[in-house]
């Protein structure tokens, strides 16, 4: 009993003398996610070092020059070829983006809205044609908007062509077509989420001031609704610009991107330099524009108030 007695005070001293920081709920947090945080830290982290340094370094032939070098910076950013077709990924990527953000919103609205007790359907249905792959999507729009396709055919028969057309496959528009239609369903989503989380009593409040349809929705619904919208606006925008396969298949030579150049110095050009410093400098612009467009978004919605 005396020995018992005795052990008891160690081990409150032993416990007292613990830093009162290990103790705390915030550290055994940071302790429960370390490991995967490291790991996914890991996975994200390294690779991008690893394309960030070969971008300093020269191919000479087979093997790799490690001396420090901005020749290819100064190839990816004054080259016209490599310029033209950043620029040009730029413009697809907002234009989808926004385009593909106008034509979800009212979805994603009529769903939270008026979908009732439907709305668990109406996502499934939105989902669906996403259970197929994504090259046999993109195939599908080139059999639409072929030479011999659907868009031709039907165009055809209401009298409004008298031949089939060359403007709708391998070019630009043909692109954004698609591309609009396979981040559809991304950009629905968040902004679906993000309208059911807009307080019901506050549109009520004000049709009770006697703000009408369009003035309720743009000083109430659209303004709470932003963070959904600038969320989709960066699921679409962000991977868009590093879309080849799209570009490749129904852009023809006019709807190349840079992701195409890209993928031709890692693979058949054998330039893993310079393709890493073309993916160094396409993240920065990138990184630029969609913290651009957020800041530009977020002031209007403050200024909508």
């Amino acid at each position: 009993m005396t020995i018992a007695a005795e052990g008891k005070p160690d081990d409150s001293a032993q416990q007292a003398g613990r830093p009162a920081l290990l103790q705390s709920e915030a550290a055994q947090g940071i302790a429960l996610i370390s490991p995967t945080f490291l790991y996914a830290l890991a996975m994200l982290a390294v690779p991008i070092l690893v394309t960030f340094a070969h971008s300093f370094w020269t191919q000479n032939y087979m093997d790799i020059d490690r001396t420090f070098t901005l020749e290819n910076y100064r190839i990816a950013l004054t080259e016209p070829i490599y310029r033209d077709l950043l620029w040009r990924s730029l413009f697809i990527s907002l234009t989808v983006s926004f385009v593909t953000v106008v034509l979800a919103y009212p979805i994603a609205y009529y769903i939270s809205f008026h979908g009732g007790r439907h709305k668990g359907l109406w996502l499934f249905i939105i989902t669906i044609p996403f259970w197929t792959s994504y090259l046999l999507r993109v195939m599908s729009w080139k059999v639409i908007l072929g030479f011999n396709g659907v868009l031709n055919s039907g165009l055809m028969a209401l009298g409004i062509i008298s031949e089939p057309s060359t403007a709708f496959l391998y070019n630009t528009n043909a692109v954004i077509i698609t591309l609009t239609h396979a981040w559809a369903a991304f950009a629905i989503l968040p902004i679906f989420v993000s309208l059911e989380k807009v307080d019901r009593t506050l549109i009520e409040a004000a049709t009770d001031l006697g703000d009408g349809a369009v003035r309720r929705f743009l000083r109430v619904t659209l303004p709470l609704s932003m963070p959904g919208v600038i969320s989709a606006l960066m699921i679409v925008m962000i991977p868009t610009v590093g879309d080849y396969v799209t570009p490749r298949l129904v852009g023809g030579k006019d709807g190349v991107m840079i992701a195409n150049a890209i993928q031709a110095q890692f693979g058949k050009a054998a330039n893993w330099p310079l393709g890493a410093a073309l993916s160094v400098t396409s993240m920065v612009v990138v990184t630029a524009m969609a913290g651009a467009t957020v800041f530009i978004l977020r002031w209007a919605a403050r200024q909508a108030r």
